[in-house]
């Protein structure tokens, strides 16, 4: 088999179905995600265990596919002809090889992807902490691209991106921007980040908070004159605030509670939603820092934030159930999908 072209004739039918993902394993035929739903391609011969490190060979060098067969995990990007990027994962199941790869959306504007225009003026902030969360493959990493190329296109800035792999690849406009790629340019997200601090940077993008002292250089970072962008897989503000303080041994919670009411900017919660007429649509939740969020926060009282949000439409702030019910009437999703990703059903049932 012609791995290469096995594997270009593969991604090429994810980009002309409009899909997100491709699934290949040892003893199965290819999977496409399209529009959320798994399509087997039946057409195409089952793959060996051959195939699939054929596959792999075309995406990792030798050295890397040696690691992988120790480790038994690989994470990697693959750019397609300069026309398309995808992430990917290898890992053995049942003792047998699977490779899924995820296409990257080419960098759209936030109008673009229906997101709120409320989110350029946060891009535009000269410094703070600001987190977009949500379950794995709920477009984070879209939205984040967005605003820093929105701050590439529009101020002379220096942006350093720190990701595991890279994603989206800028083209430098306005701005300086070096992204560096952990296990490549750099050992591991803490090193880079501590390295940052000598590297006159102004905007710094964190691919993933992993560890505690990631979390609390990007905090210090964002106290001391930086913008800081990352994200979280979690549900919604107030979690995102309990998993940070959380994450730190008890001694320390009051420390990082305090710089986090100080320096938060706020944090952005998003799901793709599948639309009626096809394909995806975001609903999203915005938690905006003011001072009744950072004495929440300092106080301990996390578990009111959601009320905030409810109550904080005037200053910005954006209530997931209210996104999902404007999808509604607008004719963009179905009353049933809004109601699986609600994360307050009952309170959805009480605006309908």
């Amino acid at each position: 088999m012609d791995y290469k072209k096995k594997l270009e004739e593969l991604i090429l039918t994810v980009i002309r179905e409009g899909g997100s993902d491709l699934h290949l394993g040892t003893g199965r035929v290819p999977i496409i995600r399209v529009s959320g739903e798994l399509i087997f391609l039946v057409k195409h011969p089952v793959f060996t265990q051959d195939d699939t490190i054929g596959i792999l060979g075309e995406v990792l060098e030798k050295t890397k596919i040696d690691k992988f067969l120790e480790s038994q995990e690989a994470d990697f990007s693959y750019d397609f002809r300069g026309e398309a990027r995808l992430r990917g994962n290898a890992f053995f199941q049942k003792g047998l090889i699977c490779v899924v790869f995820r296409l990257v959306p080419k960098v759209k504007t936030i109008a673009e992807l229906h997101l709120p225009a409320i989110l350029n003026d946060l891009a535009r902030k000269k410094q703070g902490f600001f987190l977009v969360v949500g379950p794995v493959g709920q477009g984070k990493s879209t939205t984040l691209g967005a605003m820093i190329d929105l701050i590439n296109n529009e101020q002379a800035r220096n942006i350093i991106t720190i990701e595991d792999p890279i994603e989206h690849v800028y083209a430098p406009n306005k701005s300086i921007i070096n992204q560096r790629e952990v296990g490549i340019d750099t050992r591991d997200f803490h090193i880079a980040l501590k390295s940052v601090f000598r590297e006159d940077v102004n905007v710094i993008m964190i691919g993933e908070m992993r560890t505690p002292e990631t979390i609390a250089t990007a905090v210090t970072a964002a106290e001391t004159g930086h913008l800081v962008f990352s994200t979280l897989h979690t549900n919604n503000a107030s979690q995102t605030i309990d998993r940070i303080i959380d994450s730190f041994p008890g001694d320390q919670q009051d420390q990082i509670r305090s710089q986090l009411a100080a320096s938060l900017l706020g944090i952005f919660s998003q799901r793709l939603i599948p639309r009626i007429t096809g394909g995806l649509i975001p609903a999203y939740e915005l938690l905006l820092n003011n001072s009744a969020v950072s004495n929440l926060i300092r106080e301990k009282r996390t578990h009111e934030i959601d009320v905030v949000i409810e109550t904080g439409t005037e200053s910005g702030m954006i209530d997931l159930n209210h996104s999902l019910m404007e999808l509604v009437r607008a004719g963009e999703i179905s009353i049933e999908n809004a109601y699986q990703y609600s994360l307050d059903p009952k309170g959805l049932e009480r605006m309908i």
